[in-house]
């Protein structure tokens, strides 16, 4: 009896378990319908910044070599603005030098006695991660790798990423800089969260959509027909001419170290429609690159660019403004351009057009396709979708412009205007007395 007594017990502690097993797991896989296996992931729409799935994506975390994205941006950004050039040369200090001697790391070996151009370095540094060569870039822009990662963390404030913080341009442990590290303690990273890392991306196709004619070589040879030839394999090996191929994929950057694990921020473009995605802390160099296949099957499969009204559309609420002192006294408005928004498939009836003035009233003389406010898709759904940056809805949105001319109205259409406007206060007025 004792003994079917205690078997029932076990019986009912093993079911109870696996209840409690079963709802966890069913929780754990609603709360996050990919099952995403890092530490945090972020999936974006590259036109708009509506972020489309997210997982802890504002806990800061190691970053790696994700960090040399914004050295990128900072090398493009004085390419535009003329303070360097492609085929200027720099020689490599002593600190680039021995950096890029470590090849336990991404390195192509320097020479002190070398001259190198922008191009050589910046090509190395953003197909092959060499680290020297970053080094080298950063003292060449900022006169040393301290005054670089200040530009750093300044530009990472200006471009609106609160969560990050920046010790060395490479994105290496400082323990690898040879006790010269230009910032922070002696074994500490470049940090920064997910949805930081995605803003950044999203600034640099923003802002310098060249930086993909780089990243997208899939190998080249550094210093080809010399003895210091080596061939670069790009570490992003989801580029359709490599490993893990990916349709699409043209970018971005790829990060690993021992406290960041394996990383990889990624951007790819079908029929249009370009996504950015962030994989940070999985467990293998192959993982990153699996989870982050999820990340864009999900945003191709589940999502598409649909026009919601077209050009020429006028609101059945608000189809004029009133003018002032026209040949008219109203005047119609309408989008200036189709509204196309990113939306989840099966869902356009969750969207309605709003319109959202500038102004309630014109005054003459108004010209056909003068600016008066936009039509934005307002989202009714349960869960409204966020965005990386304020712009977000606004680059959802499309002008609406006036239809048509009115005229400035003569003296006596104007006097007979001011009568009429008159009258029309005193009947108000007479109104309210009776």
């Amino acid at each position: 009896m004792w003994i079917v007594r205690n078997q029932r017990r076990v019986l009912l502690l093993l079911a109870g378990t696996l209840l409690v097993l079963s709802f966890q797991s069913t929780a754990a896989q609603t709360a996050d319908p990919l099952r995403i296996q890092a530490e945090a992931a972020i999936l974006v729409d590259a036109a708009s910044g509506k972020i489309l799935y997210q997982k802890n994506a504002d806990q800061p975390l190691p970053m790696a070599s994700m960090s040399k994205i914004l050295t990128e941006y900072l090398i493009l950004e004085a390419i535009h603005n003329q303070q360097i050039a492609w085929e200027d040369t720099t020689s490599i200090s002593e600190y680039a030098y021995r950096v890029s001697q470590n090849l336990t790391l991404s390195n192509v070996p320097l020479r002190r006695n070398e001259d190198y151009t922008i191009r050589e370095l910046y090509e190395a540094m953003a197909i092959y991660s060499a680290n020297g060569a970053t080094v080298a870039l950063a003292e060449v822009l900022a006169g040393s790798e301290t005054e670089f990662v200040r530009l750093m963390n300044a530009k990472a404030k200006e471009l609106g990423m609160t969560n990050c913080i920046f010790v060395n341009a490479t994105g290496l442990n400082n323990k690898d800089l040879f006790g010269m590290h230009p910032a922070g303690a002696t074994d500490a990273e470049n940090l920064a969260s997910a949805k930081d890392t995605a803003l950044l991306a999203l600034r640099i196709l923003r802002d310098y959509p060249e930086v993909l004619a780089t990243a997208s070589i899939p190998r080249k040879t550094f210093r080809p027909d010399t003895v210091d030839a080596i061939r670069m394999d790009n570490w992003n090996w989801m580029l359709p001419e490599l490993v893990y191929g990916y349709e699409g994929v043209d970018g971005l950057k790829t990060g690993s170290t021992a406290l960041a694990g394996y990383c990889f921020t990624a951007t790819a473009e079908r029929n249009g429609l370009r996504l950015i995605s962030v994989v940070m802390k999985s467990r293998s160099y192959a993982h990153r690159f699996q989870e982050t296949k999820k990340l864009l099957d999900y945003g191709f499969n589940s999502f598409e660019r649909k026009e919601l009204v077209p050009a020429g559309y006028q609101d059945p609420e608000q189809p004029v403004l009133p003018v002032q002192k026209g040949k008219n006294n109203r005047v119609g408005i309408a989008t200036a351009k189709p509204l196309t928004v990113l939306i989840r498939r099966g869902e356009a009836n969750y969207y309605q057009p709003q319109v959202v003035l500038e102004t309630e009233k014109l005054t003459a003389p108004v010209h056909k396709g003068q600016q008066v406010g936009r039509l934005i898709a307002a989202y009714t759904g349960t869960t409204p979708y966020e965005y990386l940056t304020a712009d977000g809805p606004a680059r959802e949105s499309v002008a609406l412009v006036t239809t048509d001319e009115v005229e400035k109205a003569g003296f006596f259409r104007l006097l007979y205007q001011q009568i009429q406007a008159f009258f029309s206060w005193l009947a108000q007025q007479i109104r309210r007395l009776f």
